[in-house]
C-alpha cells in the first residue's frame, strides 16, 4: 500500500494533543509537530502500520449470559479488524468462561489472541 505524503495526524500519546505531520525524506519517514517521542512514535506507528485494539462479545452457550465481553490481547494491523471481527461473530464458547480466558488463538491470522473480559458462570437450570 502506497503511504500518502504530508498525512496529518492529532497525536494520542500524551495530554499535549499535538498535531503532527508525516513527511517522506531522503532516508524515510520525518515527523514534525511532535512535542515528545511519543508524538515521533505514535505517527510513524500510525502511518505505517495502524493497529488497533478489537472489542467485541462472544456468545456463550450454557452460560447464565448470553455472551462474554472480549478483547484482542494486542492492538492487531487494522486491515485485519473486519475479517477479525466476522470470526469472533461466528464463534460459540462453552460456559465456564473466565476473565483472561483466550477465545480465539491467532485471530483473523494477525498473530494475537482474543481474550475474556469477563466471566460466565454455567446456567443452573
Amino acid at each position: 500500500m502506497k503511504k500518502k505524503e504530508g498525512a496529518a495526524y492529532l497525536c494520542i500519546g500524551c495530554p499535549l494533543g499535538c498535531d503532527l505531520k508525516v513527511v517522506k525524506t531522503e532516508g524515510g519517514w520525518a515527523v514534525e509537530g511532535a512535542g515528545c517521542r511519543r508524538g515521533v512514535e505514535y505517527a510513524l506507528q500510525e502511518h505505517l502500520d495502524p493497529r488497533r485494539v478489537l472489542t467485541i462479545v462472544v456468545k456463550v452457550v450454557n452460560g447464565t449470559v448470553p455472551v462474554v465481553p472480549a478483547r484482542s490481547a494486542f492492538p492487531i494491523p487494522r486491515d485485519k479488524l473486519l475479517e477479525a471481527a466476522r470470526v469472533a461473530c461466528r464463534t460459540e464458547v462453552v460456559a465456564p468462561v473466565s476473565a483472561g480466558q483466550v477465545l480465539i488463538t491467532d485471530i483473523a491470522g494477525a498473530g494475537v489472541d482474543l481474550i475474556a473480559t469477563g466471566k460466565v458462570p454455567v446456567s443452573s437450570s
